[in-house]
């Protein structure tokens, strides 16, 4: 076998061999014994809560082992129809292995970054809050460039998208927006996403001059029942009001919007999608999710300070550049990472930044760290 694809052998074993750390292969088929013990309990529907959380777990399990067996499988198969190929002299059949493989590594590396995703939130859903900073027009223009390049890239995993409150610029783009996306491990991928992006353009708005603006990403996991947030009812105000966004059918014009303001934090949280009661019921959800990204926050404290003090043009927390004039280039400012290809990034191309943030900075650990953990 030629050196080129033993190398990329070695790499699918390594993901291999951080898949099954991740999931405890050595346990992993006696777990699943157990689960599918539990759910012929004719019980088990008596706490419906509790049977959706173990479904989950077992499905999530079976789909890791699933993927574990059916690479380890595929790269087996292939390695032998190599060595048979050269065996007989047979250029086709090597050609056609060795492209097998070639394509079994993204899988694979695909892969052992989702099984990076194991923080105590990052297989729930998600909100994701866009803010235009300063800047008038500009800015409100480029968070509704952020809207949709967020909305694309949730569309394109097949993830849910809802949108949960909005609010229009004066004269064109959005002032602020927040959705809930849910899918599997969306909070996870898009925690990476929250702090302010800088956008660098020639103004579309008639001046002709180059523009700088601002808008900031936060992201919150949804609280699910696994986690336990309490809050005060005298913590709170709940106002009602009449929503005021773009119209058409994204935004009603009755007095059903919900604003819940928590006095403690100063964290306040709106919804205007659907009637008062839905509504205090979304906005709720989405202060416990505040709140508790909150307590994320403090245990991770030395984390964000080294990250806040790194410095930025513009506002504080500035994680990436995306510069249109008078070059093409988009920047991740903590990885490193690049491309030339905006158009791409602005209509959802997100995965080789959200990737290479995962590798670096999740569970605190790189990559080559997470391969060589006992």
């Amino acid at each position: 076998m030629r050196a080129e694809m033993q190398n990329t052998v070695e790499a699918i074993k390594k993901s291999l061999g951080l898949l099954a750390k991740r999931m405890d292969w050595e346990t992993a088929k006696h777990r699943l014994e157990e689960f599918d013990a539990m759910i012929e309990d004719p019980n088990l529907w008596n706490d419906p809560a509790r049977a959706q959380k173990l479904m989950r777990e077992r499905q999530q399990l079976m789909d890791a082992v699933a993927t574990y067996e059916s690479i380890s499988r595929d790269l087996n198969d292939n390695v032998e129809l190599i060595e048979l190929g050269e065996m007989e002299d047979d250029d086709d059949i090597v050609s056609e292995a060795e492209n097998a493989i070639r394509s079994l590594a993204e899988k694979a590396a695909a892969k052992e970054l989702e099984a990076l995703l194991d923080g105590e939130a990052d297989g729930n859903d998600t909100f994701i809050e866009i803010n235009a900073g300063a800047g008038g027009t500009e800015a409100c223009d480029w968070a509704s460039m952020l809207q949709r390049m967020y909305v694309r890239w949730a569309e394109k995993r097949g993830y849910k998208v809802e949108l949960q409150s909005e609010e229009a610029g004066a004269e064109a783009g959005i002032k602020s927006v927040a959705y809930k996306i849910s899918g599997p491990n969306a909070y996870g991928w898009l925690k990476s996403e929250s702090g302010v992006h800088r956008l660098v353009r020639i103004s579309p708005f008639g001046k002709g001059t180059r523009e700088t603006s601002f808008a900031s990403v936060w992201v919150y996991p949804v609280v699910d029942d696994n986690i336990e947030i309490e809050v005060a009812p005298n913590d709170i105000r709940i106002d009602t009001y009449r929503s005021s966004g773009a119209g058409g059918q994204h935004v009603n014009t009755t007095d059903s919007a919900v604003r819940i303001t928590h006095h403690p934090t100063g964290i306040v949280v709106t919804s205007s999608e659907k009637s008062q009661h839905q509504n205090r019921d979304i906005a709720m959800k989405a202060l416990k999710s505040r709140l508790y990204q909150l307590e994320l926050d403090k245990r991770n404290a030395a984390i964000n300070e080294a990250h806040e003090n790194k410095g930025s043009a513009g506002w504080g927390n500035q994680i990436r550049s995306y510069v249109l004039q008078p070059y093409q280039m988009v920047k991740d400012l903590r990885t490193q990472h690049e491309t030339s290809d905006t158009s791409g990034v602005l209509d959802g191309d997100l995965d080789g930044f959200m990737a290479a943030t995962l590798a670096q900075q999740v569970s605190g650990k790189s990559r080559a760290d997470a391969q060589g953990a006992d």
